[in-house]
């Protein structure tokens, strides 16, 4: 399924890699500004992206989890 280019509008600041102006929408990285936006296109760069995103997800759920185990332990004790 092809996705539409994403404008600075168009963009949820969930969306976006770390509060930075990266984007992922399918398989394709796009760098977002007010003032345009453009195709990540470089291997080396969005292969970057992908372990940052990957890494970015692996902590938010080990900070879930952890907020899951404290919230059980505080259950416990009353």
């Amino acid at each position: 399924m092809s996705h539409p280019v994403p404008t600075w509008a168009s963009v949820r600041p969930s969306e976006r890699l770390a509060g930075t102006p990266a984007v992922r929408r399918g398989s394709a990285w796009w760098l977002v500004t007010p003032t345009g936006t453009i195709s990540a296109a470089d291997p080396v760069f969005t292969s970057e992206l992908d372990r940052f995103a990957a890494d970015m997800a692996a902590a938010d759920r080990a900070v879930a989890e952890l907020r899951t185990e404290r919230t059980s332990a505080l259950t416990e004790r009353r």
